[in-house]
């Protein structure tokens, strides 16, 4: 006999054992894979929610955020309508006309598959397809040693309910020329993404992936991304990875990100933090091979009254490894950001170079902006620094603007794109710098 598939609306609201089992009902996975959720599940039941009395919390205050507002995702069974696929198709088109292919899901649900043709001898795919075809190897990575539901309640969350999301696997040897892309879109009819992404890089592999995040007639409906990235890089590959996230201001946003890089590999991480209403994310590197590299970017603007907490880490567990943050923030209205790094070198990690920077151009009387760079080092051979800075825009640049006939606004977005310029720079892919260029121009104009 056979189980019927329920819709959203048969799932109770909430994330409760009932909706969890109503969750895996509407579901084809094999036994390991419904082990490992209900782990997760059991994980996320015995933790304590998050409060101002936690340290990584203290900055960060969710008691208006309501889990029980919302209900697991959707069975991958069920597509979004037409309606909810072409909000999207603008941004697909975007995005194909600068890179190779992608994959796109909206409200969790997969509407774009990459082609084929042009992965050069990679596998991407979406992860429902992964976990029939390629068990292997989410059996091997799939949440077990890069992001684990043992690090907090959300990845413990995630780990039960993760739903969409894609497989980046680049063989041994195997360069994938043309960037690729992935975009998660949410509406109002969806309203939660549990997105999860999945990097692997066999030996001197290369590849690129850009992904976006988006939201579309959503108005005032409250959303919910509870997500993860895990990236796998063996000895001598290299990846570029961006992630832009650009959920819309009714948006909570709760992901960990981590990436371990082996033996002379290389990572460019750049990260766009321009959305959601609240973010809390984790992003972390390990250097877990003897001359790893990250270089690790970041743009942040904030507007209204949202709040972006980024907690950054740079893990050295190896013997010259070396790592590069440049975080930039620019603020308006009554928004806040809380940026958190950390610079940790293991005691074997001899001959480590680590960098951390994190800028702040305040924009308003009322933004708020806290920098908490911090260091952690056992090895007794190594170069470390780290640096915060905030501050407002200077009226005598303004003055000297205006002097030469340009308008105050002509002359803030001139000098906050000039502040931004550095890390912009550091970015080797001229459609994300555009990208964020004209994000936090429009941000910039709009209040």
């Amino acid at each position: 006999m056979t189980t019927a598939t329920p819709t959203s609306e048969t799932i109770p609201g909430g994330f409760t054992e009932a909706s969890f089992e109503a969750f895996l009902k509407g579901r084809d996975e094999p036994g390991w894979l419904v082990d490992r959720r209900r782990e997760a599940f059991a994980r996320f039941r015995a933790f304590a929610w998050p409060t101002s009395r936690d340290e990584e919390w203290r900055r960060t205050d969710i008691r208006a955020f309501k889990l029980d507002a919302f209900a697991p995702p959707s069975p991958p069974s069920r597509e979004p309508g037409p309606a909810a696929t072409a909000a999207f198709a603008p941004l697909w088109e975007s995005l194909s006309s600068h890179y190779g292919t992608g994959v796109a899901h909206v409200d969790g649900s997969l509407v774009h598959r990459p082609d084929p043709a042009k992965l050069g001898g990679a596998v991407f795919v979406d992860l429902e397809t992964a976990v029939k075809d390629h068990p292997e190897l989410l059996r091997k990575h799939l949440m077990t040693d890069v992001v684990k539901p043992s690090d907090d309640v959300f990845a413990a969350l995630h780990g039960a309910f993760w739903s969409g999301g894609s497989l980046l696997y680049v063989p041994r040897g195997v360069k994938v020329e043309l960037p690729l892309f992935s975009i998660a879109g949410l509406t109002a009819e969806g309203r939660t993404d549990f997105g999860h992404t999945l990097i692997v890089l066999e030996e001197d592999a290369e590849a690129t992936l850009v992904r976006e995040t988006a939201s579309a007639g959503r108005g005032e409906t409250p959303g919910l991304h509870v997500g993860a990235v895990e990236v796998v890089q063996e000895a001598s590959s290299k990846l570029r990875l961006v992630n832009i996230q650009n959920w819309d201001a009714a948006t909570w946003h709760f992901t960990r990100e981590r990436a371990v890089v082996g033996r002379d590999a290389s990572l460019q991480w750049t990260v766009g933090a321009l959305g959601s209403r609240l973010s809390k994310v984790n992003q972390e590197v390990a250097l877990a091979g003897e001359r790893a590299a990250a270089q690790v970017n970041g743009v942040m603007f904030t507007t209204g009254r949202q709040h972006l907490a980024y907690f950054t880490r740079q893990d050295h567990q190896a013997p010259h490894t070396t790592s590069d943050l440049l975080y930039k923030g620019g603020l308006k209205d009554h928004s806040r950001t809380v940026w958190k790094g950390m610079i940790r070198v293991e005691k074997d990690a001899q001959r480590t170079d680590a960098y951390q920077k994190n800028d702040n151009l305040i924009l308003s009387d009322s933004a708020r902006a806290d920098s908490i760079p911090g260091l952690e080092i056992e090895a007794n051979d190594v170069r470390c620094t780290h640096g915060a800075t905030a501050g407002r825009v200077d009226e005598e640049m303004i003055f000297l603007c205006q002097a030469r006939g340009i308008p105050r606004a002509t002359a803030v977005r001139l000098i906050v794109e000039g502040f931004f310029a550095n890390v912009y720079d550091r970015i080797t892919l001229d459609p994300v710098r555009e990208t964020l260029r004209q994000a936090v121009a429009e941000k910039l104009g709009n209040s």
